[in-house]
């Protein structure tokens, strides 16, 4: 029986530890990437030029519309669009059915705050930020952009793209009084996706939905 006891407490001090390891891991993953993306964020007025803003998809309401989020995304996008910060606006999202369709929303959106449809472009395979990223490069041709998210989700797409080569420089979107309980689990839920980031970007290396190149600049 001591000896079963004794196993039983080596296991569980074995697996606290390694939960503790983990969490400081994941927590040490998620700071270092805060610190990156800070000299890389600015003020809409402030942000250097660049020929493209991307900008990131977010849920939309049951009728197909831009939930709040993503409006604070797109009217931040038209901002750098009229103030002659970006030439172009990649709105990346997702588009699994034609009854789910971020980039349309987005397009749309934009369409109805003045921006040309000549200078919208979209993405339909931006499921998730490493794909935006990865197929603004890889598909569309584009090296330097300015990302156009809310703050808690900045950090993350910053490393990401920085990561594949592009030169990136963001901008937050935060306009709204969003809900405060949303926030607080928008914020917590980046601890894990940065480490997965890190997963993404140095050892899966996985290819994204790519296609024939679609470059916005020919």
């Amino acid at each position: 029986m001591n000896y079963l006891r004794r196993f039983l407490l080596i296991v569980f001090h074995s697996i606290l530890y390694i939960f503790i390891g983990a969490f400081f891991l994941v927590g040490l993953i998620r700071t270092g990437i805060l610190i990156h993306s800070r000299p890389k964020t600015f003020l809409p007025e402030d942000v250097p030029e660049a020929p493209v803003a991307l900008v990131l998809g977010a849920g939309l309401n049951r009728d197909g519309s831009p939930g709040v989020v993503l409006r604070d995304r797109v009217e931040t996008a038209a901002e750098l669009y009229f103030s002659g910060k970006v030439e172009k606006l990649l709105m990346s999202g997702d588009n699994v059915s034609q009854y789910y369709n971020e980039p349309g929303a987005m397009f749309d959106y934009a369409l109805s705050l003045g921006v040309p449809d000549e200078d919208i472009v979209l993405d339909p395979a931006g499921i998730r930020t490493y794909d935006s990223c990865y197929r603004a490069r890889d598909i569309f041709g584009v090296n330097q952009l300015i990302i156009v998210t809310q703050a808690f989700h900045l950090p993350r797409a910053l490393f990401i793209c920085n990561a594949l080569n592009i030169e990136a420089y963001g901008v937050s979107a935060d306009d709204a009084n969003y809900n405060r309980r949303g926030y607080i689990f928008w914020w917590a839920r980046e601890i894990p996706a940065s480490s997965a980031a890190v997963w993404d970007v140095y050892f899966a290396r996985s290819t994204p939905i790519l296609g024939q190149p679609e470059p916005i600049f020919p």
